[in-house]
């Protein structure tokens, strides 16, 4: 029966190849509509003459640089990583299916408006006729994409699944009956991939009188590329996609930029359902009736060895949603909405705006539920938004904690209107910042007040870039382009303020003979004396955050909220024993693994890429470069997560900055872009690491955003197919 369902798959696949006739024609007419202009950098400038041509364009140019990606993204969002990585993906699968409805997404596209639906058949013939023109390109499991599917992913960030805060392995344990596989807080040393930037500028902190932007998600390496989308029907968009996505999903056009950064605005809610059973049947109590509880089994594929295999298995949902754990006895459901179509109609036409008020209008779709916004335009305004999505609520109820389910006073009330959500408009400071960040820092005094809204509009605490970029900003008054990428590439570590001076008062306690104040004396000295910057050629950093990373544990236990909360609390609590034995356990392990602990952070800390695979090889004995930026964990504005690799010494990045662009708004635009390593994922392209070692020192390319200047730099112009 495997091999037989293996079988009837895998022909499945086969047969997709072979599109007919048809399509290869429409396709081929189309694929003469649109001009791909590759530049110096390789950066794919797509001219089409409608919007869907710039889409078709797109996503061929995209399947150039990184098919892979392309495809991992829907098999992610599709709910199918087990179909080619093995039974162990099965629950994170049918998580993915739980709360990402592929039926609802193919009925959106059904009912989708005829312009959309345009967009809709030009990505997946974008991509299939990459297919069909590369043959030798084999597909891990996606032999034809279908236009429904970018309906599935509508936010912009393919990892943004909102479940108020349930795990995955909460989930798995619910329905195996697993509890070992309950996940916790981690308190491992692992420094937290995770966080972006975004800086708005005002006309009047400006040297020139212009708006600025800045621009600066942290992701995984490699996470998104860099291209340019242009139409004779209004469309020139610039900036940053997620693979797979069909419209610029951070970036800029010739009248607005926008950035987002992940956004906490508690946008999901967790259910305590009363479960009645009578006989074989299940009921949960609402309202002082009885509902019959919803079951739906799903058969679940994977693949076993060489063959494919399946599991069933049945899930159970409320008018809530479906239920994804027990926690003190009672199941839990979640209502989240983690597609609509608004949302991807929002994401299109925003990268259109012309103003201010056409950014805003588009706003008022409130179908972004991931995101905060930064935006800037050449009108001189400046706003943010913290979130989008924000239902309404009683707030007698504590939204942080499961709700009754029971009650229709815990019934969402409807969404809460623009306006009414957290925002800044043309503050007074002239400037803004979020670094996934509380919004109530985010422009200095003119900074929203949080006894203004409701407290599940914001559940993030401070952190420290969000520390360090009101820091910044808040000096300056005469930004250019390059003060303000001065700025993003600032490598202060503020979590060190209060842990250093606390571990230099806890060394002076030690009797002159202690063993550990020996050992201890010229590490406590080098931090005494540390400007609190990371750099290529500071011995104080690697000590520092060898050190942080053997506190982080203890840190993270400490009863507070918020990481910055827990580093306070304990610099000023912790004993000596507490703050010095950590630190004599960095020394060593620095010691041992480089031979002394007085080892620059660039010889140590490095940019590696050798492979272009999903999940990059490192290797100590292969060429890489030092790179002098720090983990956002501590506050370092340009993120660069780093760790020793299986098999390494040195420690490699994999996260953090990944496109960086500075953006000045006026009669015309410019801009400065930069990406980690290179726009191409293929080893032998002149533009797999044409970028790397600027990366590494915040050296930023001129963005050609004007055809002119296209056309003086162009290494390739084709068709696609050619």
């Amino acid at each position: 029966m495997r091999t037989l369902l293996f079988f009837l798959l895998l022909s499945g696949q086969l047969a997709a190849q072979d599109f007919s006739k048809a399509a290869i024609s429409r396709w081929e007419q189309q694929a003469k509509r649109v001009t791909i202009i590759r530049d110096n950098w390789g950066i794919p400038h797509i001219y089409g003459k409608t919007d869907a041509d710039a889409v078709f364009g797109l996503m061929y140019a995209q399947c150039e640089d990184d098919f892979k990606r392309v495809e991992s993204n829907y098999i992610d969002i599709l709910g199918r990583t087990a179909e080619v990585s093995g039974i162990n993906g099965i629950y994170n699968d049918l998580y993915t299916k739980l709360v990402i409805d592929s039926a609802g997404a193919i009925a959106d596209y059904e009912k989708s408006p005829a312009w959309l639906k345009k967009l809709l058949y030009a990505y997946a013939d974008g991509i299939n006729y990459y297919l069909y023109k590369n043959p030798q390109v084999k597909p891990a499991l996606l032999h034809r994409f279908e236009p429904w599917y970018p309906l599935m992913w509508t936010d912009g960030s393919i990892a943004a699944i909102n479940t108020g805060g349930l795990t995955t392995g909460e989930f798995k344990s619910f329905y195996t009956g697993d509890h070992a596989t309950v996940a916790t807080l981690a308190t491992n040393p692992e420094e937290l991939p995770t966080g972006s930037n975004g800086f708005a500028i005002a006309p009047a902190r400006s040297a020139s009188g212009n708006a600025l932007l800045y621009i600066n998600p942290h992701v995984t390496f490699y996470f998104r590329p860099e291209v340019h989308m242009v139409s004779e029907e209004g469309l020139n968009a610039y900036g940053a996609v997620t693979w797979g996505q069909f419209f610029v999903y951070q970036g800029f056009n010739e009248h607005c930029g926008w950035m987002h950064t992940s956004g906490y605005a508690d946008v999901a809610d967790l259910y305590a359902e009363q479960i009645v059973k009578q006989g074989n049947a299940l009921f949960y109590r609402y309202d002082g009736q009885l509902r019959p509880v919803q079951q739906q089994t799903f058969t679940l594929a994977y693949k076993d060895g060489n063959t494919m295999n399946s599991k069933k298995v049945t899930t159970y949902a409320t008018h809530h949603g479906p239920i994804m754990a027990k926690r003190n006895g009672q199941w839990i459901s979640v209502r989240a909405v983690n597609r609509h179509i608004n949302g991807l109609i929002q994401a299109w036409q925003r990268t259109k705006s012309t103003s201010f008020a056409a950014f805003k209008k588009n706003m008022e779709l409130l179908a972004n539920a991931s995101n905060n916004t930064v935006y800037a335009d050449g009108q001189g305004n400046i706003a943010y938004w913290h979130g989008n999505f924000v239902p309404r609520r009683d707030t007698s109820f504590d939204w942080s904690k499961p709700v009754d389910g029971s009650i229709k006073a815990t019934e969402w009330k409807g969404l809460h209107a623009l306006d009414e959500t957290i925002h800044l408009y043309n503050p007074a400071s002239g400037w803004i910042q979020n670094c996934n960040s509380t919004p109530f820092t985010a422009s200095g005094s003119s900074s929203p007040k949080k006894t203004d809204y409701p407290s599940y509009m914001s559940t993030e605490p401070e952190n420290f870039r969000g520390i360090n970029a009101v820091r910044v900003l808040s000096k300056e008054n005469g930004f250019t382009q390059d003060k303000l990428i001065a700025a993003g590439y600032d490598t202060y570590l503020a979590a060190f303020e209060e842990l250093v001076p606390a571990v230099v008062k806890a060394f002076t306690t030690l009797p002159a003979s202690d063993s550990l104040r020996i050992l201890l004396a010229e590490p406590v000295a080098t931090l005494s004396k540390w400007d609190l910057r990371s750099a290529e050629n500071s011995i104080a950093t690697s000590l520092a955050i060898e050190w942080g990373q053997t506190l982080q544990g203890t840190i993270n236990r400490v009863d507070a909220p918020g990481f910055v909360a827990k580093v306070s609390v304990f610099a000023n609590s912790a004993t000596p024993q507490q703050l010095l034995e950590p630190l004599a356990t960095a020394v060593r392990n620095l010691t041992r693994r480089y031979g002394t602990w007085t080892t620059p952070w660039g010889t140590i800390n490095r940019y590696q890429r050798l492979t272009g695979q999903l999940e990059e090889i490192y290797d100590d004995n292969k060429p890489s470069l030092p790179c002098g930026l720090a983990a956002s964990t501590w506050g370092c504005l340009p993120s660069f997560v780093s760790r020793v690799m299986e098999g390494t010494r040195k420690r490699y990045g994999y996260n953090g900055n990944s496109f960086i662009c500075a953006v000045e708004f006026g009669k015309t635009v410019k801009a400065k872009s930069l990406l980690a390593g290179g726009n191409s994922s293929d080893p032998n392209s002149p533009h797999f690491g044409d970028q790397a070692e600027m990366y590494t020192k915040g050296k930023f390319k001129e963005v050609l955003f004007y055809k002119a200047d296209v056309l003086k730099h162009a290494e390739r112009t084709y068709h696609p197919g050619e």
